[in-house]
C-alpha cells in the first residue's frame, strides 16, 4: 500500500520561507522512504489566504519541482496552527488508474452565477470530461469534495444542484451516491462559490464497492434530502479502501448531538466514522490520516488534544473550515486501508 504524510509548516515566516520549509520536508521524507518525486500519487495544498497566495504558490519550487506533474488541488482552508500552508500528500507505487480531476471556475464562469449554476456548471465539465472515454458519473465516480464559500449562504444551492444532477443521471437513493465532503472552502477565482474535487475509477464493477451505512448511529442522508454516502469501500487487487465522508456529530434520527460542546461532538462523530468502518470490516487503527474541520478556530486545541490523546498514531490537519450545518463545531474525514494481499 502507498504510504501518506501530513506536512506542517515548523517555522513560521514568510509565505515564501513557509512553502520552502515544506519543500525541504517533503523531499526529505521521499528520501528517507525510498520514494521519488514520481511516486507522489496525489497532492493536497491547504492555504490561510488562496487569493494572495496561489500565484506564489505555483511559481514557488514546491509547486514547480514536486507538485505540478501530479494530481493536485489547491485550497482554500487556513491552517488551525496558524501557519499559512499545509500539505498532505500519497506516494508509492501502488497506482490502479484513479482519475483525479481538480475543476475550478474562471472569473467569467463564476460572476453572478449562484450556488446552485456554479455547482451545475462544474458537475456538467466533470461530466463532459468523460464523454471521450468508457466512464460514466454513475459507474465510475468514487468520490467527491465541494467546497463552498459563505457555506452558511451557498449549501443549500450546491444540495439542491448536486441533487438533480444525480437525479438527471440515475443516481437515487435506491441506485447509490458517492462518498463527499460538503465543506466551507475557497478557491483561487474570487467570485467563485463553489469548487469541486472528483476521484473517478475507470473499470470498477459495481461488486468491487460497498457503500458504509451504520443504522443504529447516522441515519441515511436521503432523509434530510442530501445525495452522498456516508462512506464508501473500494475493493482493489491488493488493499482495501475506505473513503469515509465529512462526519459530524449525529445520531440515528439525523439531530445534531452535543450542541455548543466541541470535545462531546469530537467523540461522538468519532464513534460514527468507527461505526461506519465495522459495516466494512474495518477498524479505527486502518485510518491513515484525518482531515478535520473546525467551525472556530478557538476550537482547536480542544479538539487536537483530543485526538493526540485517543489516537496518537493517526496523522492528521485541523482547518479552519466552516461546517454545513451552523451547530456543527467539528467535522471530520478519513481515509482507512487494509492490505489484501496473501
Amino acid at each position: 500500500m502507498n504510504q501518506y504524510k501530513i506536512f506542517k509548516v515548523k517555522q513560521q515566516g514568510r509565505f515564501e520561507q513557509q512553502t520552502a520549509d515544506i519543500k525541504q520536508q517533503l523531499d526529505c521524507w521521499l528520501h528517507d522512504n525510498q520514494l521519488t518525486v514520481g511516486e507522489l500519487r496525489y497532492c493536497k495544498v491547504f492555504l490561510s489566504d488562496i487569493l494572495n497566495q496561489y500565484d506564489t504558490l505555483k511559481t514557488s519550487s514546491l509547486y514547480r519541482d514536486c507538485l505540478a506533474q501530479h494530481p493536485c488541488t489547491i485550497i482554500g482552508q487556513a491552517p488551525a496552527d496558524g501557519s499559512k500552508i499545509a500539505l498532505l500528500v500519497e506516494a508509492g507505487s501502488a497506482d490502479h488508474g484513479f482519475l483525479f480531476q481538480s475543476l475550478r471556475l474562471s472569473d467569467d464562469e463564476a460572476k453572478g452565477q449562484s450556488s446552485y449554476l456554479q455547482t451545475l456548471t462544474l458537475f456538467e465539465q466533470y461530466i463532459n470530461s468523460l464523454q471521450d472515454s468508457a466512464m460514466t458519473i454513475r459507474d465510475n465516480l468514487v468520490r467527491t469534495w465541494i467546497y463552498v464559500a459563505d457555506i452558511d449562504v451557498n449549501y443549500n444551492g450546491v444540495v439542491r444542484a448536486r441533487n438533480d444532477v444525480f437525479r438527471r443521471y440515475g443516481l437515487t437513493a435506491d441506485t447509490h451516491y458517492v462518498a463527499s465532503t460538503g465543506i466551507g472552502g475557497y478557491s483561487n477565482t474570487r467570485h467563485a462559490t463553489v469548487a469541486i474535487d472528483f476521484l473517478s475509477l475507470p473499470g470498477v464493477k459495481s461488486d468491487q464497492l460497498k457503500y458504509l451505512q451504520a443504522l443504529d448511529h447516522l441515519n441515511p442522508t436521503r432523509e434530510y434530502g442530501v445525495a452522498f454516502e456516508r462512506g464508501t469501500c473500494l475493493t482493489l487487487s491488493d488493499s482495501k479502501k475506505y473513503y469515509i465522508s465529512g462526519t459530524a456529530s449525529i445520531d440515528k434520527l439525523g439531530q445534531v448531538l452535543y450542541l455548543g460542546d466541541v470535545e462531546r461532538q469530537t467523540v461522538r462523530l468519532l464513534d460514527n466514522i468507527r461505526a461506519l468502518l465495522a459495516d466494512g470490516g474495518a477498524l479505527m487503527s486502518d485510518i491513515r490520516y484525518f482531515i478535520v474541520y473546525l467551525r472556530d478556530f478557538a476550537d482547536r486545541a480542544t479538539v487536537g488534544r483530543y485526538l493526540d490523546s485517543h489516537y496518537p498514531g493517526i496523522p492528521y490537519v485541523l482547518l479552519h473550515a466552516k461546517v454545513c450545518r451552523s451547530q456543527w463545531l467539528v467535522e471530520m474525514e478519513c481515509i482507512a486501508e487494509k492490505n489484501t494481499e496473501q
